[in-house]
């Protein structure tokens, strides 16, 4: 593997199964679990984050009438219940898990501590990151790029629904193309909506490359971790 310690930042979308409704479908936690635990075996030191989407998104609450720091403190218990989901699978399937939180929540959770987390990768534990920054009007990729910088994570792994960043959205325009790398600077000019601002402007002051991947390819992650190119490589 070319990555010893990774950042995987995963959206909540990804748990759920559009064919039922259910918001988080145990087998398609399961399956992710197998893939995370797939890598922990091999020695990788994983991370994950993710987000809340598939139950509630706090900026989306704002058409409802929720305010915007109520609807992102919804967003940030939605990442939680997530996070106990992923890591109950991830121990079912033989490899210890801790979840963190940046929201203190002692009976469910430990707190975020960066120093333990360290901790708990040399002991082989994968860590999950909920709760996101803490703080309203961040999102989960801002809260992937902290963590991972406060880790020392040497990339992150960003999972969408297609394989990279295009110069539009494919599934609409026929005529976008994909980049194979691109600078942050760029990421950045082009505002680009595959992660925000201040994601990118994190991983830029701590030369973190990020890989955009598509989490639907079963085999993207494990070639991602190896160093293959794979996606779109965001750096320096």
């Amino acid at each position: 593997m070319k990555y010893k310690r990774i950042l995987l930042k995963l959206s909540g979308e990804v748990l759920g199964n559009r064919k039922s409704g259910d918001s988080i479908d145990p087998a398609v936690v399961a399956a992710i679990a197998r893939r995370i635990v797939r890598l922990a075996n091999a020695g990788v030191e994983v991370a994950v984050v993710l987000g809340g989407g598939n139950i509630f998104r706090g900026a989306s609450g704002l058409d409802g009438g929720t305010t915007r720091t109520t609807g992102d403190y919804m967003g940030m218990l939605a990442t939680i219940i997530n996070g106990l989901a992923l890591q109950d699978a991830i121990e079912a399937a033989g490899v210890p898990t801790r979840l963190q939180t940046s929201i203190d929540m002692p009976r469910v959770a430990e707190p975020f501590i960066q120093r333990r987390a360290m901790r708990h990768f040399e002991k082989g534990r994968v860590v999950i990151f909920a709760g996101g920054t803490g703080n309203p009007y961040f999102s989960t990729d801002t809260a992937a790029a902290l963590r991972a910088s406060e880790i020392k994570a040497e990339v992150l792994l960003k999972a969408t629904k297609v394989d990279g960043i295009y110069t539009a959205d494919p599934k609409k325009d026929p005529k976008a193309t994909r980049y194979e790398t691109l600078t942050y600077a760029d990421a950045l000019r082009l505002r680009l909506k595959v992660m925000d601002a201040a994601a990118f402007a994190l991983c830029m002051d701590n030369r973190l490359p990020i890989i955009v991947f598509n989490f639907f390819d079963e085999n993207a992650l494990d070639a991602a971790v190896r160093g293959e190119k794979i996606g779109t490589l965001v750096t320096d």
